[in-house]
């Protein structure tokens, strides 16, 4: 019988399938299902930084313009700041608290941030919650034109939060970086435990026939796992930190790709969305199948050797392939 389990973050997993931050993830019904379906850990849904600071900024603001409530005291002030911050919060900790008393598999907590302000000391009641690790989501948007020296944000982020906490911190970019391979290298000297390729953003669409702008794909399609392969496999000898391929992983094949390519582990959402939870199965047999078929016992024998060291022409993975391949056509 083949040996599909894996190592990622320090965490033992028996297989390398973890279902991604989604809304599937929010219910702990649902991650019971997950895991009764074979999935080997689970990254809850995103809190966001925004829906912590931005509420209570919202109920100071009313406090304000009430003067039944708000009357220059500013112990009424601090208490509505705190209450709110803790109410929205506390919910997220009921939920890890509760997903870790009725599961087994590694219950991975999510913050989606932007900058490295208060909530960093919400870091440290995950981990009191009982989460086993924690993903940053880190969404600093390539449009916004104020934005300046990004990597170090990213990377004063995760030293705060690594001083908060001592459960595994993984971080989660997207790939619009100038010097990609650069960012990812600083990252993983950061001494996290994980990176995730790639953050998946929000892309809107034009309804052309009501000229209106309208809700892009929110599912990821069957070639978004290219880019996550390319640059796992062009990273994965150069760092010392784990790492797992997100987006676009919709099936064994996919998934095999990306271990070849040397992932540790997979995240997979839209597969779930698209096939329902029982599908998780169905990718863990055609693993096994493959590997029956290729002589492979186990999922440590074939990691990384697709990987940019080890592959047998490397250079299909960089863009002077690129330039040789269309240099042909033109």
């Amino acid at each position: 019988m083949a040996d599909l389990a894996t190592k990622y973050m320090g965490l033992e997993l028996k297989n390398p399938l973890i279902a991604g931050s989604c809304g599937i993830t929010s219910k702990v019904e649902d991650i019971i299902q997950l895991e009764q379906a074979g999935i080997a850990a689970v990254v809850l849904k995103s809190i966001f930084e925004e829906e912590i600071l931005n509420e209570a900024s919202f109920d100071l603001k009313e406090a304000e313009n009430n003067k039944f409530i708000y009357t220059q005291l500013s112990e009424t002030l601090d208490y509505i700041d705190v209450h709110t911050k803790e109410k929205r919060f506390s919910n997220y900790l009921n939920l890890i608290k509760e997903a870790k008393s009725k599961t087994l598999i590694p219950i991975i907590a999510s913050i989606n941030c932007i900058t490295d302000s208060e909530w960093i000391e919400y870091a440290a009641k995950i981990e009191s919650a009982g989460a086993d690790a924690i993903e940053l989501n880190i969404a600093l948007s390539p449009m916004d034109i104020n934005l300046k020296d990004a990597d170090k944000i990213i990377i004063r982020i995760i030293k705060k939060v690594l001083k908060a906490v001592k459960i595994p911190v993984a971080v989660k970019i997207g790939e619009c970086f100038t010097n990609l391979a650069g960012t990812i290298l600083e990252i993983d000297s950061s001494g996290v435990a994980g990176i995730v390729l790639f953050n998946r953003f929000y892309s809107p669409d034009i309804d052309i026939y009501n000229l209106d702008i309208v809700t892009g794909r929110k599912l990821s399609c069957d070639t978004d796992y290219l880019k996550p392969l390319r640059w796992i496999a062009l990273m994965s000898d150069r760092i010392k930190c784990s790492i797992a391929a997100s987006t676009g992983i919709q099936d064994s094949n996919t998934a095999i790709k990306q271990i070849l390519a040397g992932a540790d582990a997979v995240q997979i959402v839209s597969a779930i969305y698209l096939n329902g939870k029982e599908y998780i199965t169905e990718i863990l047999t055609g693993i096994e199948k493959w590997m029956f078929e290729k002589g492979i016992f186990s999922v440590q024998q074939f990691k990384g050797l697709a990987s940019y060291k080890k592959a047998t022409n490397p250079s299909v993975y960089e863009r002077i392939q690129f330039m040789k391949y269309y240099g042909r056509i033109v």
